[in-house]
């Protein structure tokens, strides 16, 4: 085999939460594992510092089973294109190689939805879960001002963070009624016990701090940098707060784009598995937050599932059908607790940028009647973030679909594309 062929038995795409689980179920058979992680560490965005006191006992926990297990891991590693079935063309800083698998568990994760409103482009607007990786890695947040808003129990997460950092967290505005909250509460401890713990603990931390509901940000006011944002109530009501910071995310969203690349079918936003986690495609498998998003937990045990089902352990995957469900549970209390209320579809102006890479504007794209169009005629998604964010804003915004998926998934050198071929055994 040469240096530009690699071929395992399963490939793993993801080394978070349900990255590592499944790589620890694989590992428990005779079978080759390899796992491939984009960023420098495992753990994902939840777990990136294995070895620090400050990571939750869980992600220790973790750590060690996948250190243990022995799987390959190939870090900073870009998945760019699949020219066949079972097969990946992958690039590193140091090189670019064909991946042949016989089969393959994707385990992407999500990311933060964001929803363009006027000002939300300015500097040190921040998605929330974005800054509080900026104050984990020892951004320096004392003393500064910050507002948390949007929707989610991320929210309460990431406000704690920065609190115990040194900011001064002036509020958390979540868009969801209290109506809405109190239902989502009263099933925690049937559904999510350790949750309401986690809850429970991050409202300590912010005693002091207000948690309005009902309310969110409808302008991000500055020139050269952020000085302050306005948060509209359910009734009308409107509050100007003077900040330094504003950490904003309006909940998760899968990420689908390599799902899509390998033609597994998506519906409702979510990639499709049976009990297995098997997807509609050959030998392809899911877990995670693709087929939505429930938390670590349900990660976790999805992963396992898949981990188990590719490697012909079925009884050790069917054990864990009962808790799975649990989890689907939670998920779905957890999406219709932090709907995203219809006021927020009308918060663009004419000249509020929707796709920030291209600068495209909301009146830019009033002529256009889907998102293939929008592409086109403004060239909104075709900027370095290929779509991720606008798409799924359009989406919201005007309903939109976006079911395709071009290679490259992730940016990768012209290069690597040019000088390797697919090179059969």
């Amino acid at each position: 085999m040469s240096d530009t062929t690699k071929h395992f038995d399963i490939v793993i795409v993801g080394a978070g939460p349900a990255g590592m689980a499944a790589a620890v179920a694989a590992s428990q058979s005779h079978r080759s594992v390899a796992v491939i992680e984009s960023n420098p560490w495992t753990g994902g965005q939840l777990w990136r510092r294995p070895d620090a006191a400050a990571t939750p006992r869980a992600g220790r926990h973790w750590h060690a089973r996948f250190k243990a297990c022995k799987a390959h891991l190939i870090t900073e590693a870009s998945v760019g294109d699949s020219i066949a079935p079972g097969h990946l063309l992958v690039e590193t800083p140091a090189s670019a190689f064909n991946l042949f698998y016989d089969r393959l568990i994707m385990a992407v994760g999500a990311r933060e939805q964001f929803m363009p409103f006027p000002g939300w482009t300015l500097p040190n607007v921040f998605g929330a879960g974005g800054l509080q990786l900026l104050a984990k890695s020892g951004w320096p947040l004392q003393g500064k001002r910050v507002v948390v808003a949007g929707s989610g129990p991320l929210l309460l997460a990431v406000g704690a963070q920065l609190r115990k950092r040194g900011a001064r967290v002036l509020c958390i505005a979540e868009q969801t009624s209290l109506k809405h909250l109190v239902r989502f509460g009263l099933t925690l401890p049937r559904l999510g016990p350790s949750k309401l713990w986690q809850a429970l603990v991050c409202q300590s931390q912010l005693l002091g701090v207000p948690y309005r509901t009902g309310y969110w940000p409808i302008q991000a006011h500055g020139t050269d940098r952020l000085e302050g944002v306005t948060l509209r109530r359910a009734n009308g009501a409107t509050w100007n707060v003077t900040c330094d910071m504003l950490g904003c995310a309006f909940g998760m969203v899968p990420n689908l784009e390599l799902a899509r690349l390998l033609g597994c079918d998506i519906e409702q936003g979510t990639v499709r598995v049976d009990t297995w986690q098997k997807t509609s495609v050959n030998q392809v498998y899911c877990a995670g937050e693709p087929t939505g998003v429930g938390g670590m937990d349900r990660a976790l045990i999805e992963g396992q599932i898949a981990g188990y089902a590719v490697t012909d352990q079925p009884d050790k995957a069917r054990a864990l059908f009962g808790p799975r469900q649990k989890t689907h549970d939670f998920t779905r209390v957890l999406n219709q607790g932090f709907a995203l209320r219809d006021e927020l579809r009308t918060l663009t102006t004419p000249d509020t940028i929707v796709c920030r890479c291209e600068d495209v504007t909301a009146a830019q794209l009033a002529c256009c009647d889907d998102f293939r169009t929008a592409r086109l005629y403004t060239r909104c998604g075709m900027g370095p973030c290929q779509g991720r964010n606008c798409s799924t804003a359009t989406h919201t915004l005007y309903g939109w679909e976006t079911e395709f998926s071009r290679p490259p998934v992730t940016p990768i050198r012209v290069r690597s594309l040019v000088d390797l071929s697919v090179e059969k055994e």
